[in-house]
């Protein structure tokens, strides 16, 4: 649906810049004041910056019921060299609204959470001075995160691509000095930067393609276009499209470029709910449903997509299985969820895309920060402990393992519920808000891809089960360590975001509940050519069940045929032999890359750096200054401070001249 001119424009639309300003705002005040007030300050300033740009999104939410096919809203002239003129434009429209509410939204919840966690936590780590940097980065994100969702164009798009990928890179290294040898969280924070290079590398080139067929990169102009193109060169529309999705491997952690993000849980908790479970990992997502219209034109790039989005679910989620880190764990569950929105995304169920992509960024932030709650909890009860007696020593304590956990539903109750709640969303299970959105990506794949509605299945059976794991490993059986002992609940500025997250996973079914399809009428305005929604009873049927299976088989093994009652006891899992070896070691898959692309790679840097640079290359440069000392010092001698010398230098040089003149001439 064309958008409104510009004389139609509504005024709440041209607030539509503010959803971008007033996190920057929020970041130049931390930085400018910041230290002359307490951290209270820090994060209030950080949590109504993300507040006032929620309430913009909701403002232009409003304004789009009486005008819901949008508008551009022209801010500047970016770049104009020669006919290439780009300009720095915000679009509203469905789409994009949708998306600044879930990124404010849920980093409102997530920022208030912060500031209790973060004060915990850069005490826990001995510098109480980051807090105000916390926050600065966490606007920043909040600020480049809008740019990519309101950008009409792909070059403002690609600013907000690369601007969450450094603020993932800051935040994910936020502990730089942390880790295991004091460097791996750094590694963890340059793995996350070089492997999303990448992927980047793949968008530009699409960008590269685009410009040079379309003679401009406004979404708009480019979707007129493209029928065109389809039909006259049809393989330059596939190769666009395939590097566009090069781009999505990286962004949001697909195969082959997905082994960033779980090194990415280096980073502080709210980084890990925020930046790669709800928000930056979803960019991908919303770039292959807002090209839809190139998408579409191109059915074996829909088949590619599909197929990396269904594959990377099911790889993702037989390793977090045999995953003993509680946000590891959630980290390869965000893989394998984003693994269900692309195939989604790429059948052309573009609704059902953004349908799981809105509820999974509830309960999946519902989740990491339970997890983080618990965390702090096993902390805290690991401090008290300490003053007695440890198992295992008070630096090598993990209480992020969830093998020293254990009986922390008594302990922690409401983290409990509220995890509970987000894990049973995530597992599917009605009428929670998970078991709508998968239900109607089973379905679509049902009816164009059997395969991929079997791998799809198979996958969600596999989520209930870790989820299931999970769940008795953390909160039911014996306490298995004196830390998990001494655990106790935390305060409201931890729990009440919790709660506030658990209502949307138990109520955001609603957003598209069948019948209604509210969400489906409300994209259909951006997102054209959608097929009308349905209800399918005995897909949904089938999937509850294959959920409930996956729940009640983890509950057999690990709570009443092979109860856990100590942290050292060996996973029931182990007797699979090489197939669960397989799945801890995370398939070997680091490895190979190690082994095919880093060592060479630092093979060839050492070559480079030893012999040719400090060889070769430093080796000139040093011949050439120790020729200009010989020179120097051979030219010293007729430099003697005797006139007669001089003289009859100057005398021999006239008659070098003289003869030259005479001889030659």
């Amino acid at each position: 649906m064309p958008l409104v001119t510009q004389n139609e424009i509504l005024p709440a639309f041209q607030a539509v810049p503010w959803v971008v300003f007033f996190p920057l705002l929020g970041l130049i005040l931390n930085l400018l004041f910041g230290k002359r007030f307490s951290e209270k300050f820090a994060g209030a300033v950080a949590s109504l910056a993300t507040l006032a740009s929620f309430g913009v999104a909701l403002t232009l939410f409003f304004a789009l019921q009486s005008h819901p096919e949008g508008a551009s809203i022209p801010f500047l002239t970016w770049i104009q060299v020669g006919d290439f003129v780009v300009n720095w434009a915000f679009r509203v429209d469905t789409l994009s609204v949708t998306m600044m509410l879930v990124v404010s939204g849920v980093g409102l919840l997530i920022h208030i959470y912060a500031a209790g966690y973060m004060h915990e936590d850069v005490r826990h780590n001995g510098d109480p001075g980051r807090y105000r940097r916390f926050f600065v980065y966490f606007n920043l994100f909040i600020a480049m995160m809008m740019i990519l969702v309101s950008a009409d164009n792909y070059l403002m798009l690609f600013v907000g691509w690369e601007g969450v990928g450094l603020c993932s890179y800051l935040l994910i290294g936020f502990w730089f000095e942390k880790g295991k040898d004091g460097i791996a969280n750094a590694q963890a924070a340059k793995k996350a930067f070089v492997v999303n290079r990448v992927g980047d590398f793949g968008l530009l080139i699409a960008l590269f393609l685009m410009y040079q067929h379309f003679g401009t990169l406004e979404f708009a102009r480019v979707f007129e276009q493209a029928p065109a193109l389809a039909a006259a060169t049809p393989g330059v529309l596939l190769a666009m499209t395939l590097f566009m999705l090069l781009g999505v491997t990286g962004k949001s952690a697909q195969i082959p470029l997905y082994v960033w993000l779980p090194d990415a849980m280096a980073g502080p908790t709210p980084v890990s709910a925020l930046i790669h479970a709800a928000t930056m990992v979803t960019a991908g997502v919303y770039l292959v449903v807002r090209s839809t219209p190139l998408y579409s034109l191109v059915p074996e790039a829909q088949t590619v997509v599909t197929w990396v989005g269904a594959l990377t679910a099911l790889f993702a989620a037989t390793i977090a299985i045999a995953q003993f880190d509680i946000k590891r764990v959630l980290a390869y569950s965000t893989i394998s969820q984003l693994g269900f929105m692309v195939a989604a995304a790429g059948m052309g169920a573009g609704v059902a895309a953004m349908f799981h992509l809105t509820t999974h960024a509830f309960f999946k932030a519902l989740l990491f920060l339970a997890a983080g709650s618990v965390i702090l909890g096993v902390e805290a009860g690991h401090a008290r402990a300490h003053a007695h007696a440890d198992e295992h020593g008070h630096d090598d304590f993990d209480p992020q393992d969830m093998r020293n956990m254990g009986g922390l539903k008594d302990r922690m109750p409401l983290t409990f519920w509220v995890y509970l709640i987000g894990a049973l969303a995530l597992s599917g299970i009605a009428p929670l808000s998970g078991f709508f959105s998968k239900d109607e990506i089973l379905h679509a794949a049902e009816q164009n891809h059997p395969a991929i509605f079997w791998i799809l299945l198979i996958t969600a059976f596999l989520t209930a089960f870790y989820m299931g794991r999970q769940l008795v490993m953390v909160f039911s059986g014996t306490v298995r360590t004196r830390a998990a002992g001494a655990a106790r609940e935390n305060g409201a500025i931890i729990t009440l975001p919790l709660v506030g997250l658990a209502i949307l996973s138990v109520l955001g079914g609603l957003l598209n509940f069948p019948g209604s399809w509210g969400l489906e009428h409300w994209l259909e305005h951006t997102l054209e050519g959608i097929k009308p929604s349905e209800f399918a009873p005995l897909t949904a049927l089938i999937s509850v069940l294959v959920a409930l299976g996956g729940l009640g088989l983890a509950y057999a093994i690990y709570a009443v045929t092979n109860p856990l009652s100590d942290a050292k006891q060996p996973d029931p899992l182990t007797r699979l032999g090489v197939l669960w070896r397989g799945m801890a070691n995370k398939w070997k898959v680091d490895e190979l890359y190690h082994a095919l692309f880093v060592r060479p790679y630092e093979a060839l840097a050492r070559f480079l750096a030893t012999p040719v640079d400090q060889g070769v290359i430093d080796g000139i440069s040093g011949g050439l200054a120790w020729l200009s000392v010989r020179a120097g010092e051979g030219l010293r001698v007729f430099q003697n401070g005797f006139l007669r010398s001089y003289a009859l230098l100057i005398v021999l040089g006239v008659t070098a001249i003289l003869s030259y003149l005479i001889w030659v001439r």
